[in-house]
């Protein structure tokens, strides 16, 4: 692996995993040093994250990791909405009953653990959880256009996610909408697939937008990324 490469799927996992947060200076000379390669493939790495949106140019100090304002997620669900609708319609007419089956099983064991004493591990289990279910549709679809067009995504979606603190109550709720969408996809009805999808979506919107536009620490960031231009 090229060492632009290495330092690229480092940094944005990072980004994802909520490691690096909004606001977070992505310093050439640091993060060469503790990557461990020369500021050339960094560069190319921070470029690359710019274009994904996951990190911006600023003026005056660098490169920082972007932020997620209330009107990004409504944008961003705006185009998850039709997508991901349309992706478990395909997953119910061309999927495996057994793996979604399956799937529907665990989101329900999920549900009864998510608000065990170790919360924060639990929390990162149930997300696992989620993206094994963004697998198997994807591998159910087989549309490569499709698959390219969520990932990219739904990498903007688990930040907002993360950054949104879901509560116990909102997760334990969203691995029943999760089963309710592997049960629709395994019975191979797209109606219901799709509809129970629909279902999901529009909750997680409302909670994610709701909790966005309520924390002091958000609105902070979304303030100096206006306040700071490109």
């Amino acid at each position: 692996m090229r060492a632009s490469d290495r330092a690229y799927d480092t940094l944005r996992q990072e980004i994802l995993d909520g490691a690096l947060t909004p606001g977070t200076l992505l310093g050439e000379v640091e993060q060469a040093e503790r990557l461990g390669l020369s500021r050339t493939p960094l560069r190319e790495a921070l470029s690359r994250l710019i274009a994904d949106g996951l990190a911006d140019q600023t003026k005056g100090r660098g490169t920082v990791v972007s932020s997620i304002s209330a009107a990004d997620v409504d944008l961003l669900f705006e185009l998850r909405l039709p997508l991901e609708v349309q992706s478990a319609r395909l997953a119910a007419e061309r999927g495996d009953p057994a793996r979604f089956t399956a799937l529907a099983q665990r989101f329900t064991a999920a549900e009864k653990t998510l608000q065990a004493r170790d919360q924060a591990r639990e929390d990162e289990h149930y997300y696992r959880l989620t993206e094994e279910l963004d697998e198997a549709v994807a591998e159910a679809v087989a549309n490569p256009y499709l698959s390219h067009s969520l990932r990219s995504m739904r990498a903007h979606l688990v930040r907002a996610r993360r950054l949104a603190q879901h509560e116990p109550e909102r997760l334990a709720s969203s691995a029943r909408e999760h089963r309710e969408v592997c049960t629709a996809i395994a019975s191979g009805d797209p109606e219901t697939a799709g509809a129970a999808m629909l279902i999901h979506l529009r909750r997680s919107l409302a909670y994610i937008t709701a909790q966005h536009e309520s924390s002091p620490q958000h609105r902070s960031l979304t303030s100096n990324r206006e306040e700071s231009p490109a």
